[in-house]
């Protein structure tokens, strides 16, 4: 079973349900990856996502990236990729797959450069973090992120949100 837990800072508006959001977007993410059984395995899985502002993200991404500037979701994993398989036979027990934390205002400005819903584009990148807890790697070459791209569209689809890497044709 998939546990997620989910704290919102201020910056985040209060008429949106930010762990609805994380959960739905959390439970797609590892329906679509290939620990899928997660969902229904007798193991207690957690991922806890923390919707927080610019300085938090930067202030952790400095810490422990070396990058003094925020980017829009860190992803913690706390499970190493070649011990994910075996939890999928776990016969119980507890474990935390990762934190990933999103930063507000470059989730906002990121949304508006897209003309998309700041919620579509949360769920975009909760999505996007829960494959890297999952050990998913986009940076390791063109096939992982092609097939990294792929799960994200088939997650997103079936939550009702919009490719974000469909190219849009600009009419003249």
């Amino acid at each position: 079973m998939i546990v997620i837990e989910s704290d919102s800072d201020g910056e985040w508006d209060s008429r949106t349900d930010w762990h609805a959001l994380a959960e739905q977007a959390a439970r797609a993410a590892v329906e679509c990856s290939r620990y899928g059984a997660l969902l229904d395995s007798a193991l207690g899985a957690e991922i806890s996502v923390k919707f927080t502002d610019d300085s938090e993200v930067q202030a952790l991404n400095a810490a422990y990236r070396s990058v003094d500037k925020p980017t829009n979701v860190l992803s913690f994993p706390m499970v190493e990729p070649e011990l994910l398989a075996p939890l999928l036979e776990a016969d119980g027990g507890e474990i935390l797959l990762g934190d990933l934390i999103l930063a507000h205002g470059v989730c906002a400005r990121e949304a508006a450069a897209k003309q998309i819903a700041i919620e579509a584009h949360a769920a975009h990148l909760v999505v996007h973090g829960v494959l890297h807890l999952l050990g998913y790697d986009h940076e390791s070459g063109d096939e992982d992120a092609e097939a990294m791209e792929v799960l994200e569209q088939q997650a997103l689809a079936a939550i009702g949100v919009s490719d974000p890497y469909a190219v849009t044709e600009v009419q003249t």
